[in-house]
């Protein structure tokens, strides 16, 4: 099996050479609406492969929401496989956000579906929930050192259901997003420029000041946008971690199709933004 060079070091050159903004692809129906296209394969076809021809040779990441292609079926995962390939081809990582989470030989089948360099939807970094416990996550953290891809962890997320899990207080009084931290930190040891094993942490969850987030590894950072964060909130948001921060873009970018040139303009700014609010940071220390 070919190796790459580790996701970490592959992410890090990626985010210094273009920044570090990732782009979501999530054709859900009312953004296929809102292009003009129908609520089909080829409507999801349409609007996916312009984001690709848009920004896929400027941003750092491409995430890719599995679930609007799945819901196509066959077809739509005939989609994303194209989408997957022609994101690569034009120098873009692509995460895919599938947040897989299961046990054993299942969570090593979801693994081989994602991380393994011969697989059709095979791409640098998967998504993954580590709520059966961080070491069910063991046989993705294993595929992905083989083949020098990565795993995205969700540890803080943005939604209002979340706090009731990863909030929660274990009987060492650390909670349990602490935790998930913890175990990243405790993979990505040693490390260098940055490790592969990232944790998703929302951009609007609130304080995050208790919250050990130097895991020498990529933040994932959703919220950016629609959701409500600014560039501007990061530094605040993230501290001392922002040079690793990952700012996921979605509707914020995807409301400007379906023309090429307006995906393009909106992208331009963010990345403006976001580099700007990162470098001012780093001028700060």
């Amino acid at each position: 099996m070919t190796v790459l060079e580790p996701f970490g070091a592959r992410l890090r050159r990626a985010m210094d050479e273009r920044g570090p903004l990732c782009v979501g692809i999530d054709p859900h129906a009312s953004l296929l609406a809102e292009w003009g296209l129908n609520d089909d394969v080829s409507g999801l076809e349409r609007f996916s492969r312009t984001v690709v021809e848009a920004v896929a040779d400027r941003v750092a990441v491409i995430k890719p929401q599995m679930a609007f292609f799945e819901r196509f079926g066959s077809r739509g995962v005939a989609v994303l496989e194209r989408v997957v390939q022609e994101t690569r081809a034009a120098g873009a990582l692509v995460v895919m956000d599938a947040k897989r989470g299961d046990i054993g030989s299942t969570m090593a089948g979801y693994a081989e579906a994602f991380l393994h360099k011969d697989a059709p939807l095979f791409s640098d970094a998967l998504t993954v929930s580590p709520y059966l416990g961080y070491g069910s996550l063991a046989p993705a953290v294993a595929l992905a050192r083989e083949t020098g891809t990565g795993l995205f962890v969700l540890a803080l997320t943005s939604n209002p259901e979340g706090p009731e899990v990863q909030h929660a207080v274990r009987a060492d009084g650390r909670t349990v997003a602490a935790t998930v931290l913890a175990h990243l930190a405790a993979d990505n040891a040693g490390q260098e420029p940055l490790g592969s094993f990232g944790a998703v942490v929302g951009a609007t969850v609130g304080d995050l000041s208790s919250y050990d987030l130097a895991i020498n590894g990529p933040l994932l950072a959703p919220g950016v946008g629609a959701q409500g964060a600014t560039p501007a909130d990061l530094p605040r948001v993230f501290g001392a971690a922002v040079r690793n921060v990952v700012p996921n873009v979605s509707r914020g970018v995807l409301r400007h199709g379906p023309e090429v040139a307006g995906l393009r303009a909106a992208t331009e700014r963010f990345a403006d933004g976001i580099r700007a609010a990162v470098d001012g940071a780093a001028g700060g220390c």
